[in-house]
Formats: structure tokens, sequence, C-alpha cells
């Protein structure tokens, strides 16, 4: 074969290289479309922003190859603390934190945002009324909804974590902002994780083998946590097999009186105070959530997330609530498919009345909240299949988030 003249070989390389450059100026247009990605957090001078901000600039949330600007929103008088914390996160020195800012101008606020990240509004002062709470959200939210629709990326995500009417705030949103109303999610994985490790302490296991236990209704408030799918893997026992291996929780605590009154106390008094909420948890249920949602949760596992109701499961259209779904794609799913999970309407009804009143009166069409109140002691329904909790939210309107 006859060897390539100069010219040739000259002329091959200029192609290739002009090819390779082609190449690699796509993929630097490319990564300017998606990098940095703009993660805004509102309410950031709280505790639960404090401990995300690490587990966000970690590389384990958005992946490896993403780079992130973090934009930390709040109101004037949170200024000073905002700017310590940015020079914090500066310090990280993340290779995954391209900058990071503060914002105090709510005209600013979400520009270009491709996630936005609401925690608890702080509470100022007391309010006086749960009312009076109840529709100091409506105006805020309406605020936010109106930003986002103005400000943010077509694409944006947007979560809502925290311990105060989570399924309100996420509802509003959706209103206030009606062309995101697809891409907004309340996040839920902070009572499942709560129910986990009660539920491992009393099987003398750890937390992380504690799967597929299911969070329905207000996340915040009055939610039913049902174990009637949890199982549980690696369980230490005469009965052993291979890591896939799981058995159901229920048939492993004989103590019905624990699991109908202790556990079901435990949890009650978290969702009505959100006093054990701290920042830790809030932070890793929230990235945890959001790296779900662009990495697809594990495999074969449940997960509880607070989506806007379109009538499964019974639950009345409309309203946002806490329901079995996986991520997969970039988005999630309603595990309509589960078998053996279905909900009577004593409980639909106990779980819906708070949410569709907090609505109301947040939007002035209802003058007085009554919270529901069941005829019969629900614990005693089902011994053995699914727990109740209870809540009216008054304590949220007298506590803020990580400031007391």
């Amino acid at each position: 074969m006859p060897s390539m003249t100069t010219e040739l070989m000259k002329t091959a390389a200029q192609e290739n290289l002009g090819a390779h450059i082609e190449k690699e100026l796509e993929k630097e247009a490319l990564k300017g479309l998606i990098n940095p990605l703009q993660v805004w957090i509102t309410s950031a001078s709280a505790l639960a922003c404090y401990n995300l901000i690490p587990i966000l600039t970690s590389g384990e949330v958005f992946g490896p190859h993403m780079e992130i600007s973090i934009n930390l929103f709040d109101n004037k008088q949170a200024e000073e603390k905002l700017t310590s914390l940015v020079k914090e996160a500066q310090d990280l020195a993340s290779p995954f934190l391209q900058s990071v800012s503060a914002c105090t101008q709510a005209e600013e606020a979400f520009r270009q945002a491709h996630v936005i990240i609401f925690l608890d509004d702080h509470v100022d002062k007391e309010v006086y009324s749960l009312e009076d709470c109840i529709r100091s959200k409506a105006t805020l939210c309406h605020l936010y909804g109106s930003l986002i629709e103005k400000n943010a990326h077509d694409s944006v995500r947007i979560i809502v974590g925290g311990k105060t009417f989570v399924n309100l705030k996420t509802s509003l949103l959706m209103r206030y902002a009606p062309n995101f109303a697809h891409n907004i999610i309340a996040v839920a994985l902070g009572v499942e994780g709560k129910a986990k490790a009660a539920l491992a302490r009393k099987l003398k296991t750890t937390p992380s083998r504690i799967k597929d236990v299911i969070i329905w209704g207000n996340i915040s408030g009055n939610n039913y946590v049902d174990l009637r799918k949890a199982k549980v893997y690696r369980y230490e026992s005469a009965v052993w097999g291979p890591p896939h291996y799981s058995r159901p929780v229920l048939s492993l605590i004989f103590d019905s009186d624990w699991v109908n009154r202790e556990f079901v106390e435990s949890l009650k008094k978290f969702t009505a105070t959100g006093r054990q909420f701290g920042g830790i948890l809030a932070a890793h249920s929230i990235a945890t959530t959001l790296k779900y949602w662009y990495h697809g949760s594990p495999p074969g596992e449940i997960v509880s997330l607070g989506v806007l109701s379109e009538g499964q499961f019974g639950i009345p259209e409309g309203i946002v609530f806490s329901m079995p779904v996986k991520f997969e794609n970039g988005t999630w799913v309603v595990l309509t498919d589960l078998e053996d999970i279905e909900i009577s309407e004593q409980i639909m009804t106990r779980m819906t009345s708070d949410l569709i009143q907090e609505k109301l009166v947040a939007l002035g069409e209802l003058i007085n909240f009554q919270p529901y109140q069941s005829e019969t002691d629900l614990a005693k329904e089902d011994e053995k299949t699914t727990l109740p909790t209870t809540n009216d939210n008054r304590e949220h309107c007298k506590v803020s988030d990580g400031h007391t």
C-alpha cells in the first residue's frame, strides 16, 4: 500500500483538527446551556439552608458533571447572615460550586432559576389566629408565584420543604405560578424518615434497612403512616436470606400496643409541632428528593411525595396530597398499581378535610377553620395495617424555621 504523501497527511490532519475543534465547541455550547445550574433557596438564613449547602455542593445531588450557582434569597433583615453564609460556602472550595450570591431584592428573585427550594418562611412575631397564619401563606405564595412566572427558567423545578403548611404552600404556588404547576412538588421524606427511625429502634436495626413506608395526606398536618407495604432488609433473626431478601415490618413487631400508641403519638407530636424537624433532617430530605428527581429513585422502592391529586386512590382532585410514587426519567409516577392499599372513606375524609379548608381559608372563601374531629378512635380501626397521625397546624403559627 503506497504511503500517504506529506500534503495529504497535512490535509487529513487539518480536517481532523477542524472536526475536533467543532466538536469541542459544540460541547462547550451545550455545557453553557445547562451549566451552571441556577439553584435558588428561599428563607436562606434558616438553619436548614446552612445544612443544605454542603450537600448541594458535594456533587451527589445533581451529578459529578454539573456545576451549580447558589442564590440565597431572604429579606433585608437577614442580609448580614446571608453575607456570612456566602463566605462560608465559598470556603468549601467545592469543584461543583461555580458561584454563590445573596439576594434581598424581591424583583431580582429566581432569575433564570433551574431549581427553586422553598424553606419555611420566617415568623417574626406570633400570629394570633390560625386563619391569619393561613392567609399569610397566600400573600407570600402570590408574591413568589408572580416572581417565578416572570423570572424563572422555562424548565425550572420547584420543591417545597419544611415543617409548616407544606401541602398548602405547594398548592398555592401551583395556583399563582400556573405555567410551572406541573413541576412543583412537596417533600415528604422527613416524616418518612422519622417513621423509619422509630421502627428501626423498636426492631434494633438501622433505619436505612427499612423500606416502603408510605406517608399519605398532609405532610405537616393530618397524615397517615401506612406500614402495609413496609419491609426490613438484612434483619438479624432466625430467618436469614441474601441482601435482597426482606420481611414485612408488621410481621416482626408483636407489640401492637406500641404500634398503635407510642409509635403513633411520637409521629403525631412530630407533625404537630415540627420541633424535632431540625436543619439536618430538612436538608437531607430536600436533597434526597432532588437527587431522585434528577437521577431516579432506587428501583423497586416506594417514595412518599406531595403532588397534585388527579383523583388517584379516591383522593379529591385539585389538592396537594402525599402519596406513593417512584422517580424515573426526570419525573415521578404515582404508583396506582399497588395492591391492597385502599383507604377507607372515613380516613380519607379525615385527611382531606383540613387540606380543603386550609385552601379555602387561604383564598378568602372560608372565614373560620374547623379541624376535623373523628367520631371514632381511628387508631383502633385497623391495628395492623394503618397508622394515623393528626394535627391542626396551630403550633406552626408560633414557631419559625430554625430560629427558635
